[in-house]
């Protein structure tokens, strides 16, 4: 059995992290179908009977209906496809949904937030989908296998060992739950980043939204025969978030920095964060430097750097720095602090009054 597994594409997204960047919130977009066009004409090509959406199709905010339109037409070209779509926390099955509220083409199966089952003769496939912004309890680890001599593959959204509060209102699932279960492959959704643990598969957003979403993004093409899994990355977004980092303690003025930044090797489908790190001689004016630069494919610069210290003079000056100095070193006297904990304090305190 072969299939193509996908999640996270976020149609119509607003990418407001990037829109700071003239228009390229809208170029973005436009990649978003030019990627989905790709998905489709791979699946054509391979002739590949199963594609599965695992949450996150859309925008429920934002999309259009001719976003929807486009799809479920691209939809039409693979019609011995099934085409598999588990609703997640940002596109739900709710009353004013598209999923409920528009006629999707006969190779599309909809999950909604009951368990539901579809049998073939090569597979059953069992699904979850998001009726709601939030889910806490899906009892998709109360599901019993109905034949355990058949393939057989769960499609849901969700966030696998959630351990945080925050995440519990995204379908959270327990990983031994789910391998007790007996599934042959459980296709995830709703974390950006590719994961492969043993069946248990996220194959990351489609495209990237951001600097918190390093590297490559695309989908995964399965292959589930004689219970052997082959897993192949394909590569869709040709744009690609990287970070670089430049160790600004050797320069001195501004000057220096933005011909230190402007000679790093830029590639043109890369977008790029540069953090600098080292001790701060100077002081950078971040909104200053990436207005100057001459590289626009420089989105963010991050300073990390840190101020050189010379505690001695500065415990010598009859100022507010000097007052400061003295009043921590007489706290590590008489609590002990360790070195770094003081080192720490000291650069916190005088960056505050810096700044």
């Amino acid at each position: 059995m072969r299939f193509i597994h996908m999640a996270d594409m976020h149609f119509d997204s607003p990418f407001s992290s990037l829109n700071k960047q003239e228009e390229l919130g809208d170029l973005r977009r436009l990649e978003q179908r030019k990627i989905f066009n790709k998905i489709i004409e791979h699946i054509k090509k391979e002739n590949i009977k199963y594609l599965f959406i695992s949450g996150d199709l859309y925008e429920h905010q934002y999309v259009r209906r001719s976003s929807i339109e486009y799809i479920n037409n691209l939809f039409k070209t693979i019609p011995e496809t099934k085409i598999f779509i588990a609703p997640g926390n940002h596109d739900p099955l709710l009353k004013n949904s598209y999923y409920k509220n528009f006629n999707w083409n006969n190779n599309v199966y909809i999950f909604n937030s009951e368990i539901n089952l579809y049998e073939f003769p090569e597979c059953d496939i069992y699904g979850f989908g998001f009726n709601d912004f939030y889910c806490k309890n899906s009892k998709i680890e109360e599901i019993k296998i109905k034949n355990k001599n058949k393939l057989n593959i769960l499609i849901t959204h969700g966030d696998l060992n959630a351990s945080k509060n925050s995440d519990i209102s995204y379908n959270p699932l327990n990983e031994n739950n789910l391998e007790k279960i007996g599934f042959d492959y459980i296709a995830l959704g709703h974390v950006h980043k590719k994961i492969i643990n043993k069946n248990i598969v996220y194959p990351g957003s489609t495209i990237s939204f951001g600097f918190d979403e390093l590297g490559e993004h695309g989908i995964f093409d399965v292959e589930l025969k004689n219970n052997k899994l082959n897993i192949n990355f394909i590569k869709l977004d040709e744009m690609e978030f990287i970070e670089n980092i430049i160790n600004i303690s050797d320069i001195f003025t501004e000057e220096e920095l933005i011909e230190k930044i402007n000679n790093q090797k830029i590639e043109g489908n890369k977008l790029y964060k540069i953090i600098l790190k080292g001790n701060k001689n100077f002081e950078i004016n971040k909104n200053k430097i990436l207005k100057i630069l001459n590289k626009k494919n420089i989105l963010k610069i991050k300073d990390e750097t840190k101020i050189e210290i010379n505690i001695e003079k500065i415990n010598e000056e009859n100022n507010l720095k000097g007052y400061f100095i003295r009043e921590i070193l007489n706290m590590q006297k008489e609590n002990n602090y360790t070195e770094e904990e003081i080192n720490n304090a000291i650069r916190i305190g005088l960056d505050a009054l810096q700044n």
